[in-house]
């Protein structure tokens, strides 16, 4: 009697549910038990691994405490931090100048210089590092101006992952700036204060959320990154090429589990500041606020423009040597052009067949993941009732952000690769690298939908279900259309660094799944750095037409579908 008079409401609820809800509550079932597949259970595999011996039993910390009494610990994790904090240091100060010029000035030549600041976006994190092997390497044509420095240790790794950082600092940093109060700086102008102490008075403060939330994604990006200390940081060791010497050079995957046990933790820490961070950041903009247009200061604006020359010449040096590099036919002996360093069935790194394979994985990861995050981020934001299955969606689907790609690699290999695991015939195939790839740039894409899906009025629900119409045909006629724009920004977001990504499948690839990648990583490890830097152009050629196809997609499509929102 006692468990029937508890188990009543849970039967009249589920007796309550109709069609609709049930389908609802399926997906969410469904989204919880993919997620939980692709990231929570290869998770929970790495740290059983780290707490395991070479036989599989459980000795607890002894690993750790073995990892720990070797000299290369100190340094490495030290090494990881001096480079995280001195790159972010660099990529702060250089982004809060080109997106205070791009907001805040009416220079000359603004569209140009976004345009080229986007630009080491679509080049693989491997590309900057080789490019300047180039410029300031043993035989590099400016290796004099390191004064007797190498460019091989912590020097080349901040050069190179500051270059590839660059951008998504000064997106953030450009959208926080964009959102001001013009009122204040009018009442400093009437106050007669300088604009010195009106940038430290007004501009910071404003823009102190962002600038934080900007310092912890290039922390995280930098301390977690593999490719550029891999190809240029030599002797220096740090705890990314510490996982892969231990999985790849000495097979010993349980401290290669250990090793990534740590990496995680910064990582974590970062990711629960920056959550913190946000959540106590308030609204800049009331509904009064004006919004500030700057206006034309001749001796300002041509001041910001030379200030902002260095960094641009540089983002262009960095990658046209790469693309002069992948051209020359023997440096430095032959600098005849030629495209014989394109030849890459000649070369020991998976020849063209990596290329289209880098190809189809970021095809089928654009295609895939955009439905599949977008379905999930619907049901989490517009489904009306089950907080319980919403919030345990939501949550799996921030914890990707938090995990190094390399991490989530090696993971994969101990979850799916287990004798007794029914999914292990998925190892080595095309389908787990889409798995996760999709499950590494999970988080950014879901929070994109989820953005999307908040300015839709939940209106349009509630008045589809009062007319009994069915969920599925109001997502479909109704919010697909409205949030194409962002679909499609999600689509060729995930093309990019599915294309480009290298940490989280250097451990999943098979000789019939060679990514292009990993072909960069592969040539540069084998002495043949030209046919890398070509292969790494190449890439980033791809993602350039990617990016116009896009473009040019979206123009077509939101011109047919979003007139709405024109005047």
């Amino acid at each position: 009697m006692k468990s029937a008079v508890l188990n009543r409401p849970l039967r009249i609820q589920l007796q309550g549910l109709g069609r609709d809800q049930l389908i609802q509550a399926l997906g969410l079932c469904l989204g919880i038990g993919g997620l939980m597949l692709a990231m929570v259970l290869p998770l929970w595999a790495i740290l059983s691994k780290s707490v395991q011996d070479k036989a599989g039993n459980y000795i607890g910390l002894q690993n750790f405490i073995e990892y720990a009494a070797s000299p290369s610990l100190f340094s490495s994790v030290t090494h990881s931090l001096t480079i995280a904090m001195v790159t972010t240091a660099v990529v702060l100060s250089l982004a809060l100048l080109t997106a205070y010029a791009l907001t805040r000035s009416c220079m000359p030549f603004r569209g140009v210089i976004r345009v080229v600041m986007m630009a080491p976006i679509f080049a693989p994190s491997l590309l900057p590092a080789i490019s300047l092997v180039y410029i300031f390497g043993n035989q590099g044509v400016l290796k004099s101006w390191l004064l007797g420095e190498t460019i091989y240790g912590p020097i080349g790794i901040v050069i190179s992952l500051a270059f590839w950082c660059f951008p998504a600092a000064t997106m953030i940093l450009i959208t926080a700036l964009s959102n001001t109060d013009a009122r204040l700086y009018e009442s400093a102008k009437a106050l007669r204060t300088s604009p010195l102490r009106t940038f430290f008075t007004v501009t910071l403060p404003s823009i102190k959320y962002g600038l934080m939330s900007a310092g912890f994604v290039v922390f995280t990006l930098v301390i977690t990154d593999f490719g550029a200390p891999k190809v240029i940081g030599g002797q220096y060791n740090v705890l990314a090429t510490d996982i892969y010497k231990q999985v790849i050079g000495q097979q010993n995957f349980q401290m290669g589990a250990v090793v990534s046990v740590i990496l995680l933790l910064p990582a974590m820490l970062a990711f629960a500041v920056d959550r913190w961070v946000q959540r106590k950041q308030v609204a800049l903009l009331s509904a009064r606020a004006e919004p500030l247009q700057p206006k034309p200061e001749k001796r300002k604006d041509l001041t910001l423009l030379l200030l902002c020359l260095p960094v641009i010449a540089t983002i262009v040096g960095v990658l046209g040597m790469a693309v002069y590099a992948s051209l020359v036919t023997f440096w430095p002996y032959n600098l005849e052009l030629s495209f014989s360093n394109y030849q890459f069935d000649l070369m020991d790194g998976g020849g063209w067949g990596a290329y289209f394979n880098s190809l189809q994985l970021g095809l089928w990861v654009a295609l895939v993941g955009t439905g599949l995050i977008f379905t999930n981020a619907y049901l989490v934001e517009k489904v009306p009732q089950m907080k319980l299955l919403r919030g345990l969606m939501h949550f799996n689907a921030m914890i990707p952000l938090a995990v190094p790609g390399l991490v989530l690699g090696l993971a994969y290999i101990f979850f799916f690769n287990q004798p007794g695991n029914p999914l292990s015939s998925l190892y080595g195939t095309m389908a787990i690298l889409v798995i996760c790839t999709i499950a590494h740039y999970y988080t950014v894409c879901h929070l994109t939908a989820v953005t999307a899906l908040k300015q839709i009025d939940p209106e349009f629900e509630s008045v589809s279900a009062s007319l009994k119409v069915p969920f599925y045909i109001t997502f479909w006629r109704v919010t697909l259309p409205v949030c194409l724009p962002a679909l499609l920004d999600i689509s060729i977001y995930l093309f990019v660094n599915a294309v480009n990504t290298v940490s989280a499948v250097v451990f999943l690839y098979s000789t019939d799944t060679m990514l292009a990648s990993v072909a960069v990583l592969n040539m540069d490890d084998a002495g043949d750095i030209a046919p890398a830097a070509a292969m790494g152009v190449l890439l980033m050629l791809t993602c350039f037409a990617a990016k116009l196809i896009h473009w040019l997609l979206s123009r077509h499509l939101l011109l047919r579908t979003q007139a709405w929102r024109l005047r």
